[in-house]
């Protein structure tokens, strides 16, 4: 059962929803994500935590509405990395359609807080960076194919 309205205290209702959010078949959410090969090969809680993980991130990206992008460590840094972690929020139309989208949204984690922005130069810049990440990342198919190769490394330690 989905969380309709998650605690602002449990972070684990919101990751639930957003969890049924990307697998339901009524309202499907569409996701684009593209990791740094860095952070599959972090070894955070142990090799069976780690395999847990990645094979749950092979899982989500077998969803139609979900595409998992793997940027290979032999790419190098790609344009815009000073930027770190961020969320591009784009917005549907509402209304059936007949009424316009809400604009799209940045999101981004710092240490003290998070950022939203939403100023036309400021989105074109984080559309910059996503695209020179997605020019270097592997294709998901290729991306898939790592993310195996890493779980059985980590089954072999």
């Amino acid at each position: 059962m989905c969380p309709r309205f998650p605690s602002p205290t449990d972070p684990t209702q919101a990751r639930d929803q957003r969890r049924c959010r990307s697998s339901s078949p009524r309202m499907p959410t569409n996701c684009g994500s593209q990791v740094s090969e860095a952070v599959l090969r972090r070894v955070v809680g142990g090799p069976r935590v780690m395999t847990a993980q990645l094979r749950r991130l092979l899982e989500v990206g077998d969803l139609a509405n979900v595409s998992v992008r793997v940027l290979p460590l032999s790419a190098g840094p790609p344009p815009g990395a000073v930027a770190g972690s961020f969320v591009i929020l784009d917005f549907p139309a509402t209304k059936g359609g007949r009424a316009a989208p809400e604009p799209s949204v940045v999101y981004s984690e710092s240490l003290t807080g998070a950022l939203y922005l939403d100023k036309p130069d400021e989105l074109s810049a984080y559309e910059g960076a996503w695209r020179g990440v997605a020019a270097l990342a592997l294709d998901e198919g290729e991306s898939r194919d790592m993310i195996k190769r890493i779980v059985g490394e980590l089954q072999h330690d």
